[in-house]
Protein backbone atom coordinates (compact mmCIF):
# COMPACT_ATOMS: atom_id res chain seq x y z
CA UNK A 1 0.00 0.00 0.00
CA UNK A 2 1.53 3.56 -0.44
CA UNK A 3 1.18 6.35 2.12
CA UNK A 4 -2.12 7.63 1.38
CA UNK A 5 -3.50 4.70 0.77
CA UNK A 6 -2.76 3.65 4.48
CA UNK A 7 -3.93 6.44 6.29
CA UNK A 8 -6.87 6.34 3.68
CA UNK A 9 -6.87 3.03 5.35
CA UNK A 10 -6.52 4.52 9.06
CA UNK A 11 -9.16 7.22 8.27
CA UNK A 12 -12.08 5.12 6.61
CA UNK A 13 -14.22 5.15 9.70
CA UNK A 14 -13.90 8.64 11.24
CA UNK A 15 -14.30 11.32 8.41
CA UNK A 16 -13.83 14.08 11.76
CA UNK A 17 -10.06 12.93 11.79
CA UNK A 18 -8.49 14.77 9.19
CA UNK A 19 -4.64 15.29 8.20
CA UNK A 20 -3.60 18.76 8.40
CA UNK A 21 -1.55 19.86 5.37
CA UNK A 22 2.12 19.84 7.21
CA UNK A 23 5.12 22.24 6.05
CA UNK A 24 7.77 20.69 3.50
CA UNK A 25 9.70 18.94 6.03
CA UNK A 26 13.68 20.40 6.33
CA UNK A 27 16.82 18.22 5.47
CA UNK A 28 17.73 17.35 8.85
CA UNK A 29 14.48 15.71 9.86
CA UNK A 30 15.39 12.40 8.52
CA UNK A 31 12.63 9.72 9.57
CA UNK A 32 11.87 7.26 7.00
CA UNK A 33 13.12 4.01 5.91
CA UNK A 34 15.09 5.35 3.04
CA UNK A 35 16.83 7.86 5.42
CA UNK A 36 17.88 4.88 7.77
CA UNK A 37 19.25 3.25 4.77
CA UNK A 38 20.75 6.33 3.63
CA UNK A 39 22.26 7.46 6.39
CA UNK A 40 24.12 3.56 7.45
CA UNK A 41 24.66 3.86 3.65
CA UNK A 42 27.16 6.83 4.14
CA UNK A 43 29.23 5.04 7.19
CA UNK A 44 32.88 5.76 7.29
CA UNK A 45 34.08 5.57 10.37
CA UNK A 46 32.03 3.16 12.02
CA UNK A 47 30.88 -0.86 11.12
CA UNK A 48 27.39 -0.89 9.97
CA UNK A 49 25.49 -4.50 9.40
CA UNK A 50 22.11 -5.44 8.97
CA UNK A 51 21.85 -6.94 12.53
CA UNK A 52 18.44 -8.88 11.76
CA UNK A 53 15.56 -8.86 9.72
CA UNK A 54 12.15 -7.64 10.61
CA UNK A 55 9.03 -10.08 10.55
CA UNK A 56 8.21 -7.85 7.33
CA UNK A 57 11.17 -8.76 5.82
CA UNK A 58 13.09 -4.96 6.05
CA UNK A 59 16.53 -4.77 7.35
CA UNK A 60 17.18 -3.89 11.31
CA UNK A 61 20.49 -1.88 10.54
CA UNK A 62 23.14 -1.65 13.50
CA UNK A 63 26.00 0.60 13.40
CA UNK A 64 28.80 0.72 15.87
CA UNK A 65 31.73 2.94 17.00
CA UNK A 66 35.01 2.44 18.59
CA UNK A 67 36.15 -1.14 19.14
CA UNK A 68 34.66 -4.68 20.93
CA UNK A 69 36.73 -5.33 24.39
CA UNK A 70 36.96 -8.68 24.70
CA UNK A 71 36.63 -8.95 28.67
CA UNK A 72 37.05 -12.12 30.12
CA UNK A 73 33.26 -14.28 30.89
CA UNK A 74 32.98 -17.43 32.72
CA UNK A 75 28.82 -17.47 33.02
CA UNK A 76 25.48 -15.79 32.21
CA UNK A 77 24.95 -12.67 33.81
CA UNK A 78 21.55 -14.40 35.46
CA UNK A 79 23.97 -17.18 36.82
CA UNK A 80 26.87 -14.80 37.65
CA UNK A 81 24.77 -12.82 39.80
CA UNK A 82 23.48 -16.07 41.56
CA UNK A 83 27.45 -16.55 42.13
CA UNK A 84 27.14 -13.72 44.15
CA UNK A 85 29.59 -12.20 41.08
CA UNK A 86 28.31 -10.33 38.41
CA UNK A 87 31.89 -10.27 36.96
CA UNK A 88 31.91 -14.07 36.32
CA UNK A 89 29.61 -12.44 32.95
CA UNK A 90 32.18 -9.64 32.15
CA UNK A 91 35.22 -8.62 34.20
CA UNK A 92 34.47 -5.08 34.30
CA UNK A 93 37.11 -3.28 36.80
CA UNK A 94 36.09 0.81 36.03
CA UNK A 95 39.12 0.98 33.42
CA UNK A 96 37.26 -0.09 30.20
CA UNK A 97 35.53 2.11 28.02
CA UNK A 98 32.12 2.53 28.11
CA UNK A 99 29.42 0.85 25.96
CA UNK A 100 25.96 2.60 25.18
CA UNK A 101 23.60 1.16 23.21
CA UNK A 102 20.94 3.88 21.69
CA UNK A 103 18.03 1.94 20.54
CA UNK A 104 15.93 3.53 17.88
CA UNK A 105 12.20 3.00 18.14
CA UNK A 106 10.23 -0.05 18.36
CA UNK A 107 6.99 1.31 17.93
CA UNK A 108 6.71 2.76 14.32
CA UNK A 109 4.86 6.46 14.91
CA UNK A 110 7.13 7.05 17.22
CA UNK A 111 10.02 8.43 14.85
CA UNK A 112 11.89 11.23 16.80
CA UNK A 113 14.05 9.00 17.58
CA UNK A 114 15.25 7.86 14.10
CA UNK A 115 16.00 11.74 13.47
CA UNK A 116 17.70 11.55 16.08
CA UNK A 117 20.34 8.89 15.21
CA UNK A 118 20.52 9.71 11.64
CA UNK A 119 22.10 13.05 13.46
CA UNK A 120 24.03 11.43 15.54
CA UNK A 121 25.44 9.07 12.96
CA UNK A 122 26.36 12.66 11.12
CA UNK A 123 28.30 14.02 14.13
CA UNK A 124 29.90 10.44 14.28
CA UNK A 125 31.08 10.97 10.88
CA UNK A 126 31.44 14.75 10.61
CA UNK A 127 31.23 16.27 13.19
CA UNK A 128 28.36 18.16 12.59
CA UNK A 129 24.62 17.37 12.50
CA UNK A 130 22.46 17.57 9.56
CA UNK A 131 21.80 21.28 10.35
CA UNK A 132 25.59 22.17 9.94
CA UNK A 133 25.33 22.42 14.01
CA UNK A 134 28.44 21.31 15.73
CA UNK A 135 28.35 19.00 18.70
CA UNK A 136 31.83 19.03 20.24
CA UNK A 137 31.77 16.98 23.38
CA UNK A 138 29.42 14.77 21.76
CA UNK A 139 31.92 13.91 19.28
CA UNK A 140 34.90 13.80 21.13
CA UNK A 141 32.97 11.26 23.32
CA UNK A 142 32.22 9.35 20.80
CA UNK A 143 36.03 8.40 20.24
CA UNK A 144 36.24 7.06 23.95
CA UNK A 145 32.94 4.89 24.00
CA UNK A 146 32.15 1.69 21.86
CA UNK A 147 28.87 2.69 20.77
CA UNK A 148 25.46 0.74 19.31
CA UNK A 149 22.98 2.73 17.19
CA UNK A 150 20.15 0.77 15.85
CA UNK A 151 18.74 4.00 14.04
CA UNK A 152 15.18 1.71 13.82
CA UNK A 153 14.35 -1.08 15.73
CA UNK A 154 10.63 -1.45 14.02
CA UNK A 155 10.41 -0.70 10.15
CA UNK A 156 7.59 -2.33 9.68
CA UNK A 157 5.54 -0.31 11.55
CA UNK A 158 7.30 2.86 10.30
CA UNK A 159 6.37 1.45 6.85
CA UNK A 160 2.56 1.49 8.19
CA UNK A 161 2.51 5.41 9.70
CA UNK A 162 2.07 7.84 6.88
CA UNK A 163 2.88 10.28 8.60
CA UNK A 164 6.40 12.25 8.88
CA UNK A 165 5.49 15.39 11.35
CA UNK A 166 3.16 15.05 14.32
CA UNK A 167 3.72 18.50 15.02
CA UNK A 168 -0.09 20.19 15.37
CA UNK A 169 -1.75 17.20 14.37
CA UNK A 170 -4.46 15.96 16.70
CA UNK A 171 -4.16 13.41 19.33
CA UNK A 172 -6.91 11.13 18.02
CA UNK A 173 -5.44 10.48 14.61
CA UNK A 174 -2.08 9.91 16.75
CA UNK A 175 -3.82 7.48 18.70
CA UNK A 176 -5.41 5.83 15.42
CA UNK A 177 -2.18 5.35 13.26
CA UNK A 178 -0.22 4.18 16.24
CA UNK A 179 -3.01 1.82 18.29
CA UNK A 180 -5.11 0.83 14.83
CA UNK A 181 -8.53 0.26 15.05
CA UNK A 182 -11.06 -2.57 15.69
CA UNK A 183 -13.50 -3.91 13.32
CA UNK A 184 -15.86 -1.40 14.08
CA UNK A 185 -13.56 1.26 12.79
CA UNK A 186 -13.10 2.88 16.21
CA UNK A 187 -9.92 3.21 17.75
CA UNK A 188 -7.86 1.23 19.89
CA UNK A 189 -7.15 3.08 22.84
CA UNK A 190 -4.17 2.83 25.60
CA UNK A 191 -4.18 0.53 27.70
CA UNK A 192 -6.55 -1.60 26.61
CA UNK A 193 -4.88 -1.62 23.15
CA UNK A 194 -2.03 -3.57 25.11
CA UNK A 195 -4.97 -6.10 26.31
CA UNK A 196 -4.85 -7.85 23.34
CA UNK A 197 -1.00 -9.60 22.16
CA UNK A 198 -0.17 -10.61 19.53
CA UNK A 199 -2.55 -7.58 17.75
CA UNK A 200 -3.78 -10.31 15.35
CA UNK A 201 -6.97 -11.82 13.18
CA UNK A 202 -10.33 -10.91 13.43
CA UNK A 203 -9.77 -8.51 16.32
CA UNK A 204 -8.13 -5.92 13.35
CA UNK A 205 -9.21 -3.78 11.03
CA UNK A 206 -6.39 -1.94 10.28
CA UNK A 207 -2.99 -2.54 12.17
CA UNK A 208 -1.35 0.12 14.22
CA UNK A 209 2.41 1.14 14.15
CA UNK A 210 2.95 0.09 17.24
CA UNK A 211 3.33 -3.17 16.21
CA UNK A 212 5.83 -5.50 13.75
CA UNK A 213 3.95 -7.15 10.88
CA UNK A 214 3.16 -10.10 12.80
CA UNK A 215 1.23 -7.70 14.96
CA UNK A 216 4.08 -8.07 17.63
CA UNK A 217 4.60 -5.25 20.43
CA UNK A 218 8.37 -5.17 20.45
CA UNK A 219 7.94 -3.47 24.22
CA UNK A 220 5.81 -7.11 25.39
CA UNK A 221 7.00 -9.65 23.89
CA UNK A 222 7.04 -13.33 25.65
CA UNK A 223 10.76 -12.95 26.97
CA UNK A 224 11.12 -16.26 27.97
CA UNK A 225 9.63 -17.53 24.80
CA UNK A 226 10.46 -14.36 21.82
CA UNK A 227 7.69 -14.18 19.13
CA UNK A 228 9.72 -12.07 17.14
CA UNK A 229 12.97 -12.47 15.53
CA UNK A 230 13.34 -8.50 16.04
CA UNK A 231 13.67 -9.27 19.79
CA UNK A 232 15.68 -12.42 19.67
CA UNK A 233 18.26 -10.12 18.14
CA UNK A 234 18.09 -7.42 20.42
CA UNK A 235 18.42 -9.42 23.20
CA UNK A 236 21.43 -11.58 21.83
CA UNK A 237 23.04 -8.19 20.88
CA UNK A 238 22.99 -7.05 24.40
CA UNK A 239 24.00 -10.37 26.30
CA UNK A 240 27.32 -10.49 23.27
CA UNK A 241 28.15 -6.30 23.98
CA UNK A 242 27.30 -6.58 27.38
CA UNK A 243 26.33 -2.38 26.92
CA UNK A 244 26.64 -0.32 30.59
CA UNK A 245 23.53 1.63 29.15
CA UNK A 246 21.24 1.24 27.01
CA UNK A 247 18.53 3.68 25.89
CA UNK A 248 14.93 3.16 24.44
CA UNK A 249 13.55 5.95 22.45
CA UNK A 250 10.18 6.57 22.67
CA UNK A 251 7.57 9.31 22.23
CA UNK A 252 4.64 10.90 24.21
CA UNK A 253 2.47 13.85 24.05
CA UNK A 254 4.01 16.10 27.21
CA UNK A 255 7.09 17.20 28.41
CA UNK A 256 10.44 14.52 27.66
CA UNK A 257 10.93 12.26 30.42
CA UNK A 258 13.57 9.47 31.28
CA UNK A 259 11.37 6.91 32.70
CA UNK A 260 12.16 4.19 35.47
CA UNK A 261 12.46 0.61 34.54
CA UNK A 262 10.89 -2.31 36.87
CA UNK A 263 12.33 -5.36 38.33
CA UNK A 264 15.66 -4.27 37.99
CA UNK A 265 18.12 -3.41 41.20
CA UNK A 266 17.56 0.02 43.06
CA UNK A 267 21.29 0.59 42.22
CA UNK A 268 19.64 0.91 38.44
CA UNK A 269 16.42 2.88 39.15
CA UNK A 270 19.15 5.31 41.40
CA UNK A 271 21.14 5.52 38.44
CA UNK A 272 18.07 6.13 36.25
CA UNK A 273 16.74 8.80 38.43
CA UNK A 274 20.44 10.91 38.79
CA UNK A 275 20.35 11.33 35.71
CA UNK A 276 17.09 11.99 34.93
CA UNK A 277 18.11 15.16 36.88
CA UNK A 278 20.56 16.30 35.00
CA UNK A 279 19.02 15.83 31.83
CA UNK A 280 15.99 17.59 32.37
CA UNK A 281 18.29 20.28 34.13
CA UNK A 282 19.97 21.23 30.61
CA UNK A 283 16.77 20.94 29.04
CA UNK A 284 15.30 23.87 31.34
CA UNK A 285 18.67 25.36 30.44
CA UNK A 286 18.09 24.99 26.75
CA UNK A 287 14.65 26.48 26.96
CA UNK A 288 12.77 23.32 26.32
CA UNK A 289 10.20 22.04 28.32
CA UNK A 290 11.47 19.86 30.80
CA UNK A 291 9.96 17.96 34.24
CA UNK A 292 10.91 19.21 37.66
CA UNK A 293 12.33 15.71 38.43
CA UNK A 294 12.63 12.12 37.02
CA UNK A 295 10.36 9.76 38.43
CA UNK A 296 11.88 8.15 41.95
CA UNK A 297 14.03 4.98 42.57
CA UNK A 298 11.26 3.03 44.84
CA UNK A 299 10.88 -1.28 44.91
CA UNK A 300 8.18 -2.38 42.43
CA UNK A 301 5.43 -4.48 42.87
CA UNK A 302 3.47 -2.82 45.85
CA UNK A 303 0.10 -2.20 44.64
CA UNK A 304 -2.04 -4.46 41.54
CA UNK A 305 -1.85 -4.73 39.08
CA UNK A 306 2.25 -4.65 39.00
CA UNK A 307 4.27 -2.77 36.44
CA UNK A 308 5.00 -4.99 33.05
CA UNK A 309 8.18 -6.29 32.86
CA UNK A 310 8.71 -4.54 29.44
CA UNK A 311 11.80 -4.74 27.20
CA UNK A 312 13.80 -2.74 29.36
CA UNK A 313 13.80 -4.50 32.21
CA UNK A 314 14.60 -7.77 29.77
CA UNK A 315 17.53 -5.97 28.24
CA UNK A 316 18.82 -4.82 31.93
CA UNK A 317 18.52 -8.86 33.14
CA UNK A 318 20.23 -9.89 29.52
CA UNK A 319 23.35 -8.00 30.50
CA UNK A 320 23.22 -5.71 34.03
CA UNK A 321 22.90 -2.45 31.46
CA UNK A 322 20.92 0.54 33.42
CA UNK A 323 18.26 -0.17 30.63
CA UNK A 324 15.67 2.48 30.21
CA UNK A 325 12.78 4.36 28.11
CA UNK A 326 13.07 7.92 27.31
CA UNK A 327 10.08 9.60 25.69
CA UNK A 328 10.51 12.57 23.69
CA UNK A 329 8.14 14.89 22.47
CA UNK A 330 5.78 13.62 19.22
CA UNK A 331 4.53 17.73 18.80
CA UNK A 332 0.88 16.15 18.70
CA UNK A 333 -2.13 18.91 19.65
CA UNK A 334 -3.07 19.90 22.65
CA UNK A 335 0.45 19.17 23.77
CA UNK A 336 3.98 22.08 24.04
CA UNK A 337 4.30 24.08 20.94
CA UNK A 338 7.57 23.29 19.53
CA UNK A 339 9.35 23.33 16.58
CA UNK A 340 10.76 20.54 14.79
CA UNK A 341 14.19 21.98 15.79
CA UNK A 342 13.37 21.87 19.27
CA UNK A 343 12.73 18.32 19.06
CA UNK A 344 15.96 17.18 17.47
CA UNK A 345 17.33 19.28 20.05
CA UNK A 346 15.57 16.95 22.85
CA UNK A 347 17.13 13.91 20.87
CA UNK A 348 20.55 15.08 20.90
CA UNK A 349 20.86 16.78 24.58
CA UNK A 350 19.63 13.19 25.70
CA UNK A 351 22.77 11.57 23.62
CA UNK A 352 25.45 14.26 24.86
CA UNK A 353 24.10 14.34 28.39
CA UNK A 354 24.10 9.91 28.34
CA UNK A 355 27.76 9.94 26.71
CA UNK A 356 29.18 12.03 29.14
CA UNK A 357 27.21 10.46 32.31
CA UNK A 358 28.47 6.84 30.83
CA UNK A 359 32.27 8.14 31.04
CA UNK A 360 31.27 9.66 34.68
CA UNK A 361 30.17 6.19 35.88
CA UNK A 362 32.11 3.47 34.63
CA UNK A 363 30.54 0.16 35.69
CA UNK A 364 33.07 -1.65 38.28
CA UNK A 365 32.16 -5.52 39.06
CA UNK A 366 35.56 -6.63 39.84
CA UNK A 367 38.89 -5.50 41.33
CA UNK A 368 41.57 -4.16 39.49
Amino acid sequence: MTRREILGAVMVADRALALSAPPPLPDFWQSRIADVDRAVAGVKKGHARVLAKSAGGRNIHLVTYGERQDLPSSANYNSACGGQDPASYRRKDGKQRPVVLLLGPVHGQEFEGVTGLNNVLAVAETGLDLRGRAWPRLAANLQRMRVLIIPLANPDGRARCPVDNWIGQESALYQRVAMGTRPDGASYEWPFVKRLHPMRGAAVRTLGAYFNDDGVNLMHDEWFAPMAAETRALLRLAIEESPDFIVSLHAHGSAPSVEQTAYVPMMVKKSIEEFGVRLYARYAKSGLPARKAPAPAQPDGAVFPPPSFNLASALHHACGAVAFVHECIAGVSPGPALTLENLLDVEMILFDELFEFALEHPVKWAGA
